[in-house]
């Protein structure tokens, strides 16, 4: 009889061990999450006289996938758009929790004497809310449709992004013992570059593939062409120093804007269920009764901090970004935990030898209770906020409601009563970045794997000639939406309504053309010899004959409106959908 693999018989127990607490669970009418989190205590060596799981590596490894399955669907329900229109109220209510809770943190270590770098730590890891456990609670809860839970994920994003900039700044930190502000910023527009390279290709290729092999997809087929499009960008994401579920992320929130997002988040739901019920069950494993007993004192501690902390200052964020009182409250109670990044912070600390081998323990049994209590700080903040508002007096409640309001009207007027310049300004802005960042892309792509298989056929200087030729016709039509000239109502309005706008319209213009020379210069820099005044020649050609060609500016127009309409697809066909539900009760 053939020996059963280990990680089968871990499987199997790991399931059972799951199955049942969430009968038992949902008979109790709790959250499912927390009947996960006993069974994998159950399942864990840490609990004696019962089966235990012998392979934890491999059940670690399961538990990465379900975070990319988890961050997977979360970017498909919630997409970048969405997140733009809910405002400036999302960043400012992050930036207050970020910077609230890690002096929060780093307090709470000073008082237990430890070191500088253990206080800096665990004030990271107490800064980022756990957008696994936050996303399962709101979908068990069925409140994922609810208008503060739309704020707490938008929020969670944010936080999800910077959480990468906080991991390099603290990675500097142990390796230089200080902030090295240039490794930091490159970090930043590393970021940056990437998201915008991410999202701009994904918007353009995806829904057009999708478009072409529709008549090909069955259910089984779009599933195993979504997830492999997903596991893809994991991969690359890995590969450029990013994290495996921030790619997972990167991908759902692409797909989010196709007309099958709702169909690949049905299909793809299953899967994800069980993979997310492991990461769970691997959380309930890092559970060890002796670590807790021994640091009890300091666990409560920082579980106190992270519950008034949270709801205190995460409060006042939300209040500050012109949130009511009552939607304030939802948010904050909602954030009352840490989750998978204190995992990989801790991880990090520790692979760096910079933290106490003591802090990751704490920190799991931490995370394991904040997890525990997530649904319960859901379900009280409605009463909380009930004595609240009794014993606020009524100035204070006066001037909250008013600030909310005038929150609102503020947005409302910056949207419908928006000032030329600004709107011009930000159109060139946003259209310099993500053409500048596509120009990059293929000058890359071009330098570091086209020139070298370019020179094994060509001899030089040919190759660097063809190379450069070629880089120049790749990028040429992106470089016209760079160049071209601002023909938007607003430069138009600008133009016509006061005779010194166009100065300035022109130096913007002339700004424009100046970009895009030098990214031709950078090419013939990399790529040829030739002379300065001969370079000079060359690039002005090149510029004047891009900025005039007409069958660029088709290119240009036609690469530009396809980017709108599958960025807007969705939107249209729910709008659609909307107008053809009213219409009927007229029509019968």
């Amino acid at each position: 009889m053939s020996e059963l693999e280990p990680l089968i018989a871990d499987l199997a127990l790991i399931l059972i061990c799951a199955g049942v607490m969430t009968l038992l669970f949902k008979k109790l009418k709790q959250p499912v999450v927390l009947g996960y989190i006993v069974a994998g205590f159950i399942a864990s060596p840490n609990m004696p006289y019962m089966p235990s799981v012998t392979d934890l590596h491999g059940v670690h490894l399961w538990s990465e996938i379900g975070v990319i399955f988890l961050l997977f669907a979360l970017g498909l329900e919630f997409s970048f758009r969405k997140i733009l229109r809910m405002g400036a109220a999302p960043i400012i209510a992050a930036g207050a929790v970020i910077t609230g809770m890690m002096l929060v943190g780093m307090f709470t270590g000073q008082l237990f004497g430890w070191s500088q770098m253990d206080c800096i730590y665990l004030g990271g890891m107490l800064a980022m809310s756990s957008t696994t456990i936050i996303f399962k609670a709101f979908d068990d809860m069925g409140l994922r449709q609810k208008r503060f839970a739309s704020l707490v994920l938008s929020v969670l994003i944010i936080e999800d992004i910077l959480a990468i900039v906080l991991m390099v700044m603290l990675s500097t930190l142990a390796v230089s013992k200080e902030f090295e502000g240039t490794q930091m910023l490159m970090s930043i527009l590393k970021l940056v570059f990437f998201l915008v390279l991410w999202f701009v290709v994904g918007i353009f290729l995806i829904p057009l593939f999708l478009k072409k092999t529709r008549n090909l997809m069955s259910d089984e087929t779009l599933l195993i062409t979504a997830l492999a499009l997903c596991f893809g960008m994991v991969v690359i994401a890995s590969a450029v120093g990013f994290s495996a579920a921030f790619g997972a992320f990167i991908m759902g929130s692409i797909m989010a804007e196709t007309l099958e997002a709702e169909k690949i988040e049905h299909l793809v739901a299953p899967v994800k269920d069980l993979f997310g019920a492991i990461f769970f069950v691997s959380v309930g494993m890092m559970v060890d009764v002796a670590l807790i007993v021994e640091y009890i004192v300091p666990i409560l501690c920082i579980i106190v901090a992270i519950m008034l902390g949270h709801t205190l200052l995460s409060t006042g964020g939300f209040l500050l970004a012109g949130q009511p009182l009552k939607t304030a409250m939802q948010c904050s109670f909602s954030l009352t935990q840490i989750g998978e990044f204190a995992f990989i912070l801790a991880t990090l600390g520790t692979s760096l030898h910079v933290t106490s081998d003591f802090l990751y323990p704490i920190v799991v049994a931490v995370s394991v209770f904040t997890t525990f209590t997530t649904p319960y700080m859901i379900r009280l903040a409605a009463p909380a906020y009930s004595v609240v508002e009794r014993i606020l007096p009524p100035r204070w409640r006066s001037n909250l409601q008013s600030y909310a309001e005038a929150s609102v009207d503020e947005q409302e007027e910056t949207a419908g009563q928006r000032s030329h310049w600004k709107a011009h300004l930000k159109n060139v802005g946003v259209a310099v970045g993500i053409h500048s960042v596509l120009c990059m892309a293929v000058i890359a792509l071009m330098l570091y794997f086209g020139k070298p298989f370019i020179a094994r056929f060509l001899p030089t200087p040919w190759d660097g000639i063809v190379t450069a030729l070629l880089s120049i016709f790749f990028i040429a039509p992106f470089l016209w939406l760079l160049m071209r000239q601002g023909e938007g109502e607003h430069a138009h309005a600008l133009w016509s309504d006061n005779r010194f706008n166009r100065a300035k319209l022109v130096a913007l213009e002339l700004l424009r053309i100046l970009i895009a020379a030098a990214f031709i210069s950078y090419i013939l820099a990399r790529t040829t010899r030739w002379g300065y005044m001969l370079g000079i020649f060359v690039v002005a050609a090149v510029v004047f004959s891009i900025l005039f060609s007409r069958r660029l500016q088709k290119q240009g127009d036609t690469i530009e409106k396809t980017f709108t309409e599958n960025l807007s697809q969705r939107e249209q066909m729910e709008q659609q959908e909307q107008s053809n539900t009213t219409e009927m009760p007229a029509e019968s």
